[in-house]
Parts: structure tokens; C-alpha cells; sequence
């Protein structure tokens, strides 16, 4: 722990007691596929009785029609925003019929490539180019892969905390985006050394169905269970590993996050740089589009990764785009799975760790990644993606190797500095306790979510499917039995309504066909955009 961590951590916590800044802001963007009695992934349409999947704010699908996606506002509380994404659950349990939603990141019982349907967003530009990026995905990399399911974990600093840091540094004179994307990279770089801790603490995916392997060729690491159960024995979280949301061309762009520039540059070269194999693979005949282009990335969002620095777009903006013009906003955590044992795959105490963590990250000297360096946090990952509750497992710090154990539980005591810096803004201890809460699992692996379900699966002697379908049916007769807040009921109500007539406006008021559409989409994407000055005290 270093004296200027420490000393920067006692500066905030007196002006914290003298209210000189606020809480932390965040929101959940939750994953969930749908599934039928038998646990069989849903052929139905995302119901026409949740909305337009193109329009609507919260609900809609990511790759597939039957993977639902939550997505809750903008709360300076974090219960304030479980509580949103639990009625967003308990509305569309009013009109899933019997279909469930799966609670696991690995998919339920799947058949084939065919059974994942792809998702479809209607007949405007827009909704086209949607589908047809998930159709480049297919191509590429199958569907199967994109039936996993996780949490993306939204998270920024109140505007007051920049002010604060950036006083402290000595950098008023620096504009205060450029000052805030430069501390957010920060940020994501201590949290790509250390995002192994959370990979062990809240992987939950140590096994998977058979069905999701079609070729039935089974990886080393995998292990027979039963009939149709495959497991890992050490693992954390398979969704993490290279069966999961892993591409190899992608591994070789080396997305640098030492700055602000460099990340922009390497994506822009991905989404303008053609790939052999791709363009093997054919674009565009007749109006029969296969993928969107035959480039590394189709488009920015098809980079896998654990975090993201990210900034809500304008129209006519990419991504690299709003970055670039007005800096880095939020973070977007990735890297979560599903607890298959809470009916929300996630919960308050959850949340208050990931934000002592990331404030943790923040805080912390983060020097620049060398190249060579970016090796060894990768293999560090992988290690406990794979391996991660062996007690023999070392990993790579400094020249030295150490056990989770041992290196997880120093960090986590550095972390106490910061809970109690957030406590200061809360009644009671809810950073501390949470921290305090998974400190047995650095202990004792059996006690992490993915040890949990490894022993279910073992002491019963049950498949994979049946354990998670007996969740989920027990989650959705609470979700159904459990009463809405009734404003949120009635706005989402609405939102059905609306949502459908505006994707109805948006095709309507098409004029240009999906050729020039997209010609003129990748010929604005590949333009920088000019750093908007930003005014002291301007809202991010």
C-alpha cells in the first residue's frame, strides 16, 4: 500500500464528512435467455407483449430473440437499481406464459446452431444493420457462443469527485475531460491486473450442457458428468474462458488502455482494416448481406473484453466518436456472470464490493502496461478462469508467484481504506460488509458461487439443465407471486405502447436504401472527431 494511496484516501475521507461530493452512479445491464418448461432454449419471437426490442429503454435482446436484456437507469443508490431491474423480472414473468428465464450464464439445452435465432429489429436502416451485424457474428464465430448470458455493470464518478481529484493533483489547468478519461484509464488499468480476483469471487460457471459443444468434441479441461453434463473441476467461469466469448483474430490487435488516443486509434484500425478469412467468407450479393463488412471488427461493438471506457452517443456517433470528442464518461464492467442461485444473478452486497473494487482501482498507483506485461495479466486471467479454486494455483506478481489466497486477501485489505471512505455517504457499514462477506471464499473456494454449484452437481449427482431449470422455476413463482411498485408497472405498461409506435415512425420515415445507408455509416465512422471543450462544473 502506497503512502500516496493512503494519503489520497484520508484526503477524500474528511472532505467526504464535510459533504463536499456525492455517491457513485451506476446501472445494470442484466442478460437473461428464455427458455421453455424443459429447459430447452425458447423458439418463440421476443413477445410482441414486452415492447419493440429496436425502441424500447429497458427491456430488448442482445444477439439472439430469446436473450432478453435488462436494462435499468442511471441510480446514485444501488438498491435504488436492483429494485428496477426486479420489476423489470416480475413484468415480463406477467407475460412469459410458461417460459422461464434461465438464471446460468451457460446456456440451457440448445439444438444445433439453428436453435439460437438470430434477433430481428424490423425493416428501418437501423433495425437492419442490427441484424445483419449479428449475422457477420454467426459467420465468424457461430451462435452457439452467443447464447451466453452475463452482467455488464455501468459505473462513474459524481462530478463533485473530479473536481476533488483534480485539485489534488495539481491539474486545474488541464481541461476536465481530458483530466477524467485520463484517470478513468487509470482506472482500467489496475483493473485489468486485478479483474482475476473478481473472476474468482464471482464466477459461477464451472459447468455447461453438452448441446453446447454440437461437435462433440470435448476440450481437455472438460470432464464427464453424467449424461450430458460437462464440468470443470477447478474452474470459475467458463464463460470467461476461450469457450466462451473469446476470438483469436481479435487477440491480435492488442487494445491498448494506456491512453485515451491509443484505444481509439486501435479500434478505428480494426473497423477499417479488411481480414482474409473474412472476406473469404462473402459480404454483400443481391441483397443477401452475410456480415456488415470483412473487417477485423464489423463494427466497435464486436470487441470482446472485460471493461470498456465508454460515453452515451450522440446520433450519427460511433462509439471511438463520443470517446474522442468528449472523453471518457463511465466505465462498463463486463466480465460478471449470472449466480444462478439469485433470481436476479446479482445482488446489492455484489454490487457494493464491485464498487469499492473499481474505486480501489481508481485511487491506486496505475503506471502505463508495457507490451510485455499485457502477456502476463492475460495469463494470470486465464489461470483462474480455468483453475482458478486449485489450491496450487500461482499466479504472476512482480517477478513472484503467489496464490490467490494470499494476493487476493492484500488487496482486499488495502480495499478497507476505501469502503470506509464510502460509508462515509451511507447509514451503517454496507462497503465494509461486503467486503468483509468474501473473505471466507479467498479462504475456502467451495464457498465461491462457482464451488457452490460444482458441489450441487457432485453430492447429488445431477445434470447441469436440471439444477438450473429447478432454479428457475422456483425464481419465476417468486418473481410472478411478488407485487410490482405500481408507477414502474404502469410505465412499463406504456412503454409496450410507445416503444412499438416508434420503431413504426422510424421505418416510416426511412428514405434512403440499406446500401448508402451503411456506405454512409463506415464513412462517418471513420473519421476522428474533435475534443468538445467542456466547461467547469459541466455535467458529464
Amino acid at each position: 500500500m502506497s503512502d500516496s494511496y493512503t494519503a489520497t484516501v484520508s484526503h477524500l475521507s474528511a472532505l467526504a464528512a464535510q459533504g463536499r461530493f456525492g455517491r457513485l452512479l451506476r446501472g445494470i445491464e442484466k442478460e437473461g435467455l428464455r427458455v421453455d418448461a424443459q429447459g430447452r432454449i425458447a423458439d418463440t419471437p421476443h413477445p410482441r407483449a414486452l415492447g419493440s426490442k429496436l425502441t424500447h429503454p429497458y427491456i430488448t435482446t442482445d444477439y439472439s430473440e430469446a436473450l432478453l436484456e435488462y436494462i435499468t437507469p442511471v441510480y446514485c443508490r444501488p438498491g435504488d437499481a436492483m429494485a428496477f431491474l426486479a420489476d423489470l423480472h416480475r413484468f415480463s414473468y406477467r407475460r412469459l406464459g410458461d417460459e422461464l428465464i434461465w438464471p446460468a450464464s451457460m446456456p440451457s439445452r440448445l439444438d444445433g446452431n439453428d436453435s439460437v435465432t438470430i434477433a430481428d429489429y424490423g425493416s428501418s436502416n437501423v433495425g437492419t444493420m442490427k441484424h445483419v451485424y449479428r449475422k457477420g457474428l454467426d459467420v465468424r464465430y457461430g451462435r452457439i457462443m452467443q447464447a451466453i448470458a452475463g452482467i455488464h455493470y455501468n459505473v462513474s464518478l459524481p462530478n463533485e469527485l473530479w473536481e476533488v481529484l483534480r485539485e489534488r493533483d495539481g491539474a486545474t489547468d488541464t481541461p476536465m475531460n481530458d483530466y477524467r478519461s485520463s484517470r478513468y484509464f487509470g482506472l482500467i488499468r489496475n483493473f485489468r491486473r486485478h479483474s482475476w480476483l473478481l473472476l474468482y469471487l464471482f464466477g459461477a460457471s464451472p459447468a455447461l450442457d453438452r448441446s453446447f459443444l454440437p461437435d462433440g468434441r470435448i476440450p481437455d479441461k472438460l470432464q464427464a458428468h453424467g449424461r450430458d453434463t460437462l464440468v470443470s473441476p477447478h474452474a470459475t467461469s467458463l464463460r470467461m474462458s476461450d469457450l466462451g466469448y473469446q476470438n483469436k483474430v481479435q487477440a491480435q490487435l492488442k487494445i491498448c488502455f494506456n491512453s485515451l488516443s491509443n484505444y481509439v486509434g486501435t479500434l478505428r484500425h480494426a473497423i477499417s482494416t479488411p481480414w482474409p478469412a473474412y472476406a473469404a467468407m462473402g459480404v454483400e450479393e443481391n441483397g443477401n448481406w452475410q456480415q456488415l463488412n470483412a473487417n477485423i471488427l464489423q463494427i466497435e461493438n464486436e470487441y470482446y473484453s472485460d471493461i470498456r471506457p465508454k460515453r452515451v452517443t450522440r446520433q450519427n456517433e460511433t462509439p471511438s466518436q463520443a470517446l474522442e470528442a468528449r472523453g471518457v464518461e463511465y466505465i462498463e464492467v463486463r466480465c460478471l456472470d449470472l449466480d444462478p442461485s439469485l433470481a436476479l444473478g446479482i445482488d446489492e452486497p455484489r454490487l457494493r464490493f464491485l464498487d469499492t473494487f473499481l474505486m480501489w482501482c481508481l485511487l491506486s498507483e496505475s503506471p502505463w502496461i508495457p507490451d510485455e506485461e499485457c502477456d502476463r495479466l492475460d495469463d494470470n486471467r486465464q489461470r483462474v478462469v480455468e483453475r482458478g479454486r486449485d489450491p496450487e494455483l500461482r499466479l504472476e506478481h512482480g517477478g513472484q508467484l503467489r496464490s490467490v489466497a494470499d494476493w487476493g486477501g492484500e488487496i482486499c485489505a488495502e480495499m478497507e481504506q476505501v469502503a470506509e471512505l464510502l460509508d462515509q455517504l451511507e447509514e451503517g457499514s454496507p462497503h465494509r460488509d461486503a467486503l468483509a462477506a468474501q473473505l471466507p471464499s479467498l479462504a475456502d473456494p467451495s464457498l465461491t458461487p462457482s464451488g457452490k454449484l460444482l458441489s450441487r452437481l457432485e453430492e447429488g449427482g445431477e445434470e447441469f439443465v436440471d439444477v438450473i431449470l429447478a432454479m428457475a422455476r422456483e425464481q419465476a413463482a417468486q418473481l410472478r407471486a411478488e407485487p410490482m411498485d405500481p408507477a414502474r408497472e404502469a410505465l412499463f405498461d406504456q412503454l409496450v405502447e410507445t416503444s412499438h409506435q416508434q420503431q413504426g415512425e422510424i421505418e416510416a420515415a426511412d428514405v434512403e436504401d440499406f446500401d448508402a445507408f451503411l456506405s454512409r455509416y463506415f464513412d462517418s465512422a471513420r473519421e476522428p472527431r474533435a475534443a468538445v471543450a467542456e466547461s467547469r462544473g459541466e455535467t458529464s
